[in-house]
């Protein structure tokens, strides 16, 4: 199984969406709440190089946000859009 971490704000419809995705896929993660946590932000920025949620990643990889994770799986075949 992948190492995945997910980077959200509690209030963010694509990170539920990102982690629907991934609950629908039986996908393990690791999520890291940033709405009231600076030091977490700050490090989803330098990771990233972004300041939007969600930010994911799978096995250190950066995969991006909802869209570029639905990219992802599209390409693994795991999703059909």
């Amino acid at each position: 199984m992948s190492a995945i971490k997910i980077y959200v704000k509690d209030y963010c419809p694509y990170c539920k969406t990102a982690k629907a995705l991934m609950k629908s896929l039986n996908w393990q993660y690791h999520e890291i709440d940033v709405t009231h946590d600076a030091a977490a932000f700050a490090e989803m920025v330098s990771l990233s190089q972004r300041k939007t949620v969600p930010q994911i990643f799978i096995n250190g990889e950066h995969i991006g946000g909802c869209d570029d994770f639905k990219a992802y799986l599209k390409k693994l075949g795991a999703l059909s859009l």
